[in-house]
């Protein structure tokens, strides 16, 4: 992975160390042009983790790793999986190239990002497998327009949107654990402080056990002030 000011290419690995220690002072909000190039992991239909680094795509909103859809003839399927999985198979361990100026509250740089000359974004709207997230973006509505047409992907059959899903989730989620409106969970295991939202995959599984540090958060930022981190998937 390399990180390099869009304005010079021929940063050297040094120089984007210190970027980066830079960043950390600015968990969200504009930051200097940076350009993200190598090999990712994905960690879903919507966001790379580049080392330490992570990229959250701009526009567009994917199906959560836990969520599922329904398909054309009605069956139930794991469709925040199958985006990821259709990502993957678009990226297939090539080198990925991420651009943008913008960081989440939650440090992820919002980027724009390209394979083999293709920009991810858009084609995962236009494979439809993302919607285009109009809260902050209109970029990608001809894509989605397109897809939803053609009932690619999502479209086929039918679907929770995403931020629909998570809302509910939370909103279920908040009213039940020990401490109302506080439904994070922070997780201690041998991979370390992981905190899981109502959303994530690994969610219902998590039992919190406060004899052992574990403890409920109310906000991702609250636990990530903390120590823990998001899972990997």
């Amino acid at each position: 992975m390399l990180l390099t000011n869009v304005n010079n290419r021929g940063v050297d690995m040094r120089l984007a160390a210190i970027l980066i220690a830079a960043v950390g002072f600015f968990p969200f909000g504009p930051v200097e042009a940076l350009e993200l190039v190598g090999r990712a992991r994905i960690v879903d239909g919507d966001t790379f983790a580049y080392r330490d680094d992570r990229v959250r795509l701009h526009g567009i909103d994917a199906p959560e790793s836990s969520q599922h859809c329904l398909d054309a003839a009605g069956g139930d399927y794991r469709c925040g999986e199958v985006a990821t999985k259709a990502l993957e198979a678009l990226v297939a361990g090539r080198e990925i190239r991420c651009s943008g100026t913008d960081r989440d509250r939650y440090g992820r740089l919002i980027a724009v990002c390209w394979v083999g000359g293709r920009e991810i974004n858009r084609w995962m709207v236009g494979a439809g497998w993302a919607r285009a997230y109009l809260r902050y973006s209109n970029i990608y509505d001809a894509e989605e327009r397109d897809a939803a047409q053609a009932r690619r992907g999502l479209w086929a059959g039918s679907f929770e949107a995403p931020w629909d899903f998570r809302r509910a989730r939370w909103n279920v989620a908040v009213s039940t654990p020990p401490v109302p409106g506080c439904p994070i969970k922070g997780n201690i295991s041998a991979n370390g402080r992981i905190y899981h939202t109502p959303s994530s995959r690994w969610y219902d599984r998590t039992a919190i056990e406060p004899s052992k540090g574990e403890r409920w958060f109310c906000s991702e930022r609250e636990a990530l002030d903390a120590g823990w981190r998001a899972p990997k998937s």
